[in-house]
Formats: C-alpha cells, sequence, structure tokens
C-alpha cells in the first residue's frame, strides 16, 4: 500500500511541478506618449495588383477571351483592359464597402448596351412615350467587378427587368478573370 502512495504522491507532485513551469508572462506595456503607435501588419498583404485572365471551359465553343491588369501607382490603382475588339486603359478605384465585400471599378469603360430598369414600363400609357424615354436613357459608364482571393467577377449582363451588357464581346453571364 505505502509504495502505491509513494506513486500517487510522486505523480501529484511531478504535475504540479510542470504546471508551475508554464506561468503567464506579465504583460509590458510601452511607452505610447509621443502619439505613434504601431500596429503589426502581415508579411504576406494581400495585393490586388497582377494579370487576371479568363479560363477556357470545357465543352464550351466561345471565345471569351478577356485579360485586365491591374498596376499601383502614386496616385491609386490602373487598368489595362484587352479584348478581342478593344484595349483600354484608365484609372481603376479598388472599394470594400462595410460588410467587408471588395470591388473593384474600371473607370471610364462605356457599356456596350442599357435599356435600364424595365419594370414600370407598363405605368406607360403610349408606345411614343416609352419610346421617348428611352431615347434619354445614359449609357453608363464603369464597369465593376467583385474581387476574392485572386478572382475577378463580372456580370456581364442583366435580365428581362433590367437588361444590359457590359463587354459584348463575351457571353458569359459572369465573366471570371483569374490572376496569373
Amino acid at each position: 500500500m505505502k509504495s502505491i502512495s509513494k506513486i500517487t504522491t510522486a505523480f501529484l507532485l511531478i504535475s504540479f511541478l510542470s504546471a508551475c513551469e508554464n506561468k503567464p508572462k506579465p504583460v509590458v506595456e510601452k511607452d505610447t506618449s509621443n502619439g505613434n503607435i504601431s500596429l503589426e501588419t502581415k508579411a504576406n498583404k494581400e495585393s490586388i495588383e497582377g494579370l487576371y485572365e479568363t479560363q477556357t471551359e470545357p465543352n464550351n465553343t466561345e471565345d471569351c477571351k478577356i485579360s485586365i491588369e491591374i498596376t499601383k501607382t502614386k496616385n491609386g490603382y490602373t487598368y489595362f483592359l484587352n479584348t478581342k475588339l478593344r484595349k483600354l486603359k484608365g484609372k481603376a478605384t479598388f472599394i470594400t464597402n462595410e460588410s467587408g465585400e471588395k470591388t473593384i471599378v474600371l473607370e471610364g469603360i462605356e457599356w456596350d448596351e442599357y435599356e435600364g430598369d424595365i419594370s414600370h414600363e407598363e405605368d406607360n400609357d403610349s408606345i411614343a412615350e416609352s419610346e421617348t424615354d428611352s431615347k434619354q436613357l445614359e449609357i453608363p459608364v464603369g464597369i465593376g467587378a467583385s474581387y476574392a482571393t485572386d478572382t475577378l467577377t463580372i456580370q456581364n449582363y442583366g435580365n428581362a427587368m433590367n437588361s444590359y451588357t457590359k463587354i459584348s464581346e463575351c457571353g458569359r453571364k459572369y465573366i471570371q478573370l483569374i490572376k496569373k
């Protein structure tokens, strides 16, 4: 019996000593009275800069080759859009909204087609009035693309209630461009 009690006592003593060795270290406050507070940044900080290209889809004969190169400048970002019909350069605006969703807007690119919100067209009494309203619609300028994990996604066209096409060279509803 005495040997079991000695073993139990030794075990408890070793457990107690090992628990004492892992004491938390006290926090030392640094003097920040000069007003400068430095925050630690991630070394592998996510960067939107780079070349983004569409990927060929299996069993799809449609050619939708588009590339966008995003470059950081001292004043923000610029883009270079390359399709089979056009090559455009301009300013790119990078936005993170309140919910954390990231969007980049390629400024200066006019949409190819825009009929606007036609959900209220039935409110018009005459055909002539509806034709006059549609001629006055301005075609939007600027293409927004959502950004997530090295992928830009552009919703290229709308639906029957809000008809538009941003880039007619590509017939995809969602154009996904993957960073190279």
